[in-house]
């Protein structure tokens, strides 16, 4: 499997079964839907996956299960990022074993951290494997932003830091990730929002939760995009982009696993404390599937 990443990678949505155990079967299916509808990688244990609430034993059997159900048919990329250096490794190198194409750390979310210890988690855990490594950037979370100059002597000091997932939702930095640092390091942007354009940019690609949703449609658009036809591109994007915006409009991870379950592929609740959509909510994203659906056949 080749490690050059690019294009669309969906975010998987882990489901679970009424008891609130982890739903290994239908996973499988959501695999699949996405691999089925051409993108490009699948991401194991992301925030879209409530890795959160998930047991250090849950995320492995998550990310065995992911890898198994692949098959070699995209790259698996595997978030094994912890709120300990030393539980980072333990499932970077799991992680690795298992035979994960790329592994994706995020930073510790609890204590807060100075950016030189930030810096000192990566490396070490980096360090730790072989494979590639996507940094995984999302302040709001972390409390840590990993600025453009700190991803670029990251990557220029260790040779396996070949990614960024940037989710910071700031564009400026996004902009000077894709123009000023690609030499070094390809950017995913991980902002629904801006699929289109982050890769009308030049991104190396984007990390989509929404893309468990509405893969084809998606994938479409970035394929448009690497043809050179940005005017086509934009059509379908007008016609998406309600979708994402109701899906990102409502509790992000509950609107995720509805939109799956209203298109015939129950992925059940989120973990509690996280609470299913209102009803509200959910026929907003209800009426958004319909009208694209209408529009696009």
């Amino acid at each position: 499997m080749s490690n050059d990443l690019h294009g669309v990678l969906t975010a998987l949505s882990t489901p679970f079964k009424h008891d609130g155990a982890l739903d290994v079967a239908t996973l499988r299916l959501i695999v699949d839907r996405s691999i089925d509808a051409g993108v490009d990688g699948v991401v194991a244990a992301g925030s879209t996956g409530e890795v959160g609430a998930l047991s250090s034993e849950e995320r492995l059997l998550l990310i065995n299960t992911v890898i198994e159900q692949a098959n070699g048919r995209v790259p698996v990329i595997a978030n094994t990022g912890a709120t300990s250096t030393i539980e980072a490794i333990r499932l970077s190198q799991a992680a690795e074993k298992a035979g994960a194409d790329v592994l994706m750390l995020i930073t510790p979310y609890y204590e807060p951290l100075s950016l030189e210890e930030t810096v000192t988690y990566i490396k070490d855990v980096a360090r730790s494997v072989s494979i590639p490594v996507m940094l995984y950037n999302i302040p709001a979370v972390t409390g840590v932003n990993l600025d453009p100059a700190t991803v670029r002597a990251l990557a220029e000091e260790v040779d396996n830091i070949k990614y960024i997932k940037d989710s910071s939702a700031n564009w400026e930095q996004a902009l000077q990730l894709i123009h000023h640092h690609s030499d070094v390091i390809g950017t995913f942007i991980g902002w629904d929002v801006y699929l289109y354009s982050a890769l009308a940019e030049g991104a190396a690609g984007v990390m989509a939760g929404t893309a468990n949703v509405v893969p084809a449609e998606i994938v479409a658009v970035s394929r448009l995009i690497a043809e050179g036809d940005l005017s086509g591109a934009l059509e379908l994007w007008k016609q998406l982009y309600p979708v994402i915006d109701a899906l990102l409009s409502v509790p992000f991870i509950p609107a995720v696993k509805a939109g799956l379950t209203l298109q015939g592929l129950p992925a059940g609740s989120p973990r509690r404390p996280t609470a299913d959509l209102t009803a509200e909510d959910l026929a907003r994203i209800e009426q958004a599937l319909s009208s694209l659906k209408q529009k696009v056949g």
